[in-house]
């Protein structure tokens, strides 16, 4: 059972803090979780904001919101309540040894979507107009070449495939096709409960955070609170609820919880959506100079986080940062669902960190991976990077077990 908690005001959100406890590595079964800071919003469903107090429940699990950039489909869906039983997450399999956390420190995981990114944009930038990126692309192993998932090039596919490894499509997909949250859990949209990686992290007493801009990522946080996430059967019961925070908002506003959730004792899996060009690119065009002026201001966010990890060695030398898109876009286009034009299926995947090759190409250090070319391929035969490698990536880089059943597997990052 958990420590009783009490709350702690941190940015966006009421978080909770919890007893010391002795901590546990990942992989070790004698505790249910890691010690220090355990991240949780205000159960009660009240959120606190600098001057005011905002109350917005979902699902039991609060959501901190505020003017969030519009989306694709337009004004957010208002989720009605619903409890569905959710078994038991299927058993992980063992997370291959390409990527080992720091043997010096429980390792950290920051994985950052920038929502709409054609990668065009990091080269028709210069390295002085978005700084943070290209400090991730020169310090870290990148391609420019990766690809989204196949069958669709839309924001919540995308993401749900990022968190979950899973393909849109068949018995072992996602099955979400569509692009706004309408009040289901993955698991009733799916017809059997879907693990992601913070059930993976959660169970093995990871801290676990999702910050996001737009409204659709209410589905994701839904299908893992204490409601819908699936028991938790691995070593102590820490409960279902998969996410310890989770807040919905403006990239500004979040910057602190963001780095809030990256500190504290013990490992941690962080997920950061921006959704500035995204917004650009519908408003004005993909690629034209408000998209890129967005960019510059999603580079301006990331940065503020660098700044805090360079201001704490202990906490920058155990991170590792990853980061890619649910999409790109065409330049002069306001839109981007067509699954078979490059401009949308061509997304950056960039890994950062201290256990990373500093300049390597992704495709040079995994013989294993076929560089798509202009090609969109299919999920037979050598596949290229993709982002829904970020779960398996970001839990081989936690020395954790891998989801079963994915599409997406760990990207060798040296």
């Amino acid at each position: 059972m958990r420590a009783a908690r009490r709350g702690v005001v941190l940015g966006q959100g009421t978080l909770r803090r919890p007893r010391q406890r002795a901590g546990r590595r990942p992989g070790d079964p004698r505790h249910g979780r890691c010690d220090g800071l355990r991240l949780r919003l205000d159960r009660g469903g009240h959120v606190r904001a600098a001057a005011h107090l905002v109350a917005l429940s979902l699902c039991l699990v609060p959501v901190a919101c505020s003017s969030a950039p519009p989306d694709e489909q337009g004004a957010p869906a208002t989720p009605p309540a619903s409890a569905t039983s959710a078994p038991a997450a299927p058993k992980a399999s063992p997370s291959p040894s390409a990527s080992q956390p720091p043997a010096d420190g429980a390792p950290v995981v920051l994985a950052i979507s920038i929502d709409g990114l054609n990668p065009e944009a990091l080269t028709a930038l210069s390295p002085a107009e978005i700084p943070a990126l290209r400090r991730l692309i020169d310090q870290g192993a990148s391609t420019l070449d990766a690809r989204t998932s196949r069958e669709l090039t839309i924001t919540l596919p995308n993401h749900t495939g990022m968190m979950t490894g899973r393909r849109v499509d068949g018995p072992d997909g996602t099955s979400v096709t569509f692009n706004d949250d309408d009040g289901r859990t993955l698991e009733q949209v799916h017809g059997s409960y879907v693990p992601g990686m913070f059930d993976v992290a959660h169970d093995h007493g990871v801290r676990t955070a999702l910050f996001a801009e737009k409204d659709k990522f209410r589905l994701l946080v839904r299908s893992w609170d204490r409601n819908h996430g699936a028991d938790d059967v691995t070593g102590d019961d820490d409960g279902r609820d998969k996410l310890d925070a989770a807040a919905i908002g403006p990239a500004a506003d979040l910057v602190d919880d963001v780095t809030a959730a990256l500190r504290g004792d013990g490992a941690g899996l962080v997920f950061w959506h921006l959704a500035a060009p995204d917004a650009a690119g519908h408003a004005n065009g993909w690629l034209t100079p408000a998209y890129l002026a967005a960019v510059r201001e999603a580079d301006r966010r990331i940065g503020d986080v660098l700044a805090a990890l360079d201001a704490d060695p202990a906490l920058v030398a155990r991170t590792t940062i990853v980061l890619t898109a649910d999409h790109g876009g065409p330049a002069g286009s306001r839109d981007h669902g067509d699954a078979t034009l490059e401009a949308d299926y061509r997304v950056p995947f960039i890994v950062w960190g201290r256990t990373v090759s500093a300049g390597a190409d992704l495709y040079d250090l995994d013989s294993t991976r076929s560089d798509p070319g202009t090609g969109r391929p299919g999920y037979s035969g050598p596949q290229p990077v993709r982002n829904l490698d970020v779960a398996a990536t970001s839990l081989a880089l936690l020395g954790l077990p891998q989801l079963p059943d994915t599409a997406g597997t760990p990207v060798v990052v040296r």
